[in-house]
């Protein structure tokens, strides 16, 4: 990544802010729209999704990830002017392994840290942490994990990067450098999450926690892809943490009963930091 030339005026900052943040979002929101008018079209069509986990779940996939994240990154790059070099894809190096293994292991450490001061501050405050809607769906029918651990790789991944890291943080890159981009990217990012805890959200608190998590340990992607100007290593790094949490989450839902104990903690690590 190159380093910024000058120094951009304050107006400039928060104009691009203001457009990444609104970038984001309107990823998200396409994202749902796309989602659920397929959901019409199946329903209509006779497909009987609303009570089939895996089906649900696969249309979220295309629709949120697919349609959502890549499609609106893709346009973005297309219309904007910086197209697909601006975000720094190519075949990783021997460099590249070696940062995409430390940051998987980084951001494990990060996640073990983070699920311990949520936890402190959970029981501090008096507050249920929110569960992530994936926990939810994959109470109800496990198999469905069979089905995410492949697309933390292939979709869920290099989408959320493409445009978090790639577009969003590249871009406040731009005009506030490197730490600060990273620090605000990681922040639009955990809070473009807030969807996934809605459904069992108590309070404004019970979802800001996990949203604070989510945060945290994506700070570990922003860095990785400053240091190696590489998208595919923290998409690496991303569908390898996803998968390890899927893989733990099928684990805990099949084993509860021998791992009640276990189950109880991961949950809420799981639910908090997807």
């Amino acid at each position: 990544m190159e380093p910024v030339s000058r120094t951009p005026s304050t107006e400039d900052r928060l104009l691009t802010v203001g457009k990444m943040l609104g970038l984001g979002f309107l990823g998200l929101a396409v994202g749902i729209v796309t989602q659920i008018a397929l959901l019409l079209v199946l329903i209509a069509a006779g497909v009987d999704v609303l009570d089939s986990p895996l089906l649900s779940v696969g249309l979220s996939l295309v629709s949120l990830q697919g349609v959502g994240l890549a499609v609106v990154g893709v346009l973005y790059l297309r219309y904007s002017g910086y197209g697909l070099s601006f975000v720094g894809f190519r075949f990783p190096t021997l460099r590249d392994v070696a940062w995409t293994v430390g940051g998987f292991v980084a951001m494990v450490a990060v996640l073990l840290a983070a699920a311990s001061v949520l936890q402190a501050i959970s029981s501090a405050l008096g507050v249920e942490t929110a569960e992530n809607s994936i926990v939810q769906t994959a109470s109800e029918d496990p198999t469905v994990l069979f089905l995410l651990i492949p697309a933390a790789f292939l979709i869920i991944g290099p989408s959320e990067e493409l445009l978090f890291r790639g577009i969003i943080q590249g871009r406040l890159r731009e005009v506030f450098g490197p730490l600060a981009g990273i620090l605000i990217a990681s922040t639009i990012f955990g809070f473009a999450h807030l969807t996934a805890f809605a459904a069992t959200a108590g309070s404004i608190a019970s979802v800001l926690i996990p949203i604070g998590g989510l945060t945290a340990v994506s700070l570990v992607l922003g860095y990785t892809y400053e240091k190696t100007d590489n998208l595919v290593v923290p998409a690496l790094i991303h569908g390898a943490y996803d998968a390890l949490l899927f893989s733990l989450l099928y684990v805990t839902l099949v084993y509860g009963d021998e791992l009640q104990a276990a189950a109880n903690n991961s949950s809420g690590v799981l639910a908090a930091l997807f």
